[in-house]
């Protein structure tokens, strides 16, 4: 069986820190015999190289990501506190929480209240759907303009709103998020990346029970791995991100069959929802969909050939 292998974002501004917790595979252009199955024109196109797992983890990784901590945080420089970073790392903790913070489409997120790590197949889809709104039939005359109005659900970080409101100028962002320390790392990250405050609201709700009105778009990562799967999941993540930001329940869909229930209601009739889910997970999702009655949709893969997001309309 596939090991669940949860990458985190990939960009930083030297453009040299890659993206993953323990599945380091993917970020140094490598894949595992472990997920060997990826679709031989992915492979080609990105030149990578089947090894065994064991060459993958150890200490050629340990080594990248101590000059990454170094480099990042350190300016270079071996200090005492870096020292200790460093035993953190070499027990499993992830290189971004460490460093503080990764670059996601543009943006500078900081990961002070230990959010879920952005991941790189988030940052894939995000980046179709802002080159959709930006070339949607919402784009009017200027004297005409409208602010879109996007939700951000299960928001985290607030990577994907956030990312959002710096590429579409004319978008207004409601984020929404049950934890209240994430509630606080969402105001930390608009902060931090000089967001006007009149183009978002920030609002604790459990899915869509606080939200009013209908939205142009609509864009969830629901927690979506499935609890049987609790093995597959490596350590790393295990043991040092929030469990329940990636946990959906038995079959991973708690929080999938609720938002589809809910979301037509909340979404305008021109409107697109945009969700991302385990690739295991498309056949269920399509019945789901069925039995709420969505007939407009279309499921697409990421960048690594794994079915990974659904993008809908009414």
């Amino acid at each position: 069986m596939e090991k669940i292998v949860l990458r985190p974002a990939q960009h930083n501004p030297k453009g040299i820190r890659p993206s993953s917790v323990e599945g380091q595979s993917r970020r140094i252009g490598i894949i595992t015999e472990e997920t060997a199955d990826l679709p031989q024109e992915i492979i080609g196109k990105h030149q990578i190289a089947i090894v065994p797992v064991k060459l993958v983890r150890g200490k050629e990784i340990l080594k990248r990501e101590i000059g990454w901590l170094i480099e990042e945080k350190y300016g270079g420089k071996l200090t005492e506190e870096a020292k200790k970073d460093i035993e953190k790392l070499k027990k499993g903790e992830p290189v971004d929480y460490l460093i503080g913070f990764v670059e996601f489409l543009g943006s500078k997120i900081d990961l002070s209240q230990r959010p879920f790590i952005p991941r790189p197949e988030t940052e894939f889809w995000l980046e179709k759907a802002i080159k959709e709104i930006q070339n949607s039939k919402f784009r009017v005359p200027a004297k005409r303009v409208q602010n879109l109005k996007i939700l951000d659900l299960f928001s985290g970080s607030g990577c994907i709103g956030l990312a959002i409101l710096k590429n579409v100028k004319k978008a207004k962002v409601d984020f929404a998020e049950i934890q209240k320390k994430f509630l606080k790392q969402i105001e930390i990250n608009l902060k931090l990346n000089r967001v006007n405050k009149k183009r978002y609201r920030i609002i604790r709700s459990d899915i869509f029970d606080e939200t009013t009105g209908k939205y142009d778009y609509i864009f969830a990562n629901p927690p979506y791995i499935s609890n049987k799967r609790l093995r597959e999941v490596q350590k790393s993540v295990l043991n040092f991100e929030p469990k329940n930001s990636f946990f959906g329940g038995k079959d991973g869909l708690l929080y999938i069959k609720k938002f589809l229930k809910e979301a037509r209601s909340h979404l305008k009739k021109t409107g697109r929802i945009y969700l991302e889910f385990d690739p295991f997970q498309k056949e269920e999702i399509i019945k789901i969909l069925n039995e709420f009655n969505y007939s407009s949709y279309q499921i697409h893969r990421d960048q690594y050939g794994k079915w990974r997001y659904l993008v809908v309309g009414l």
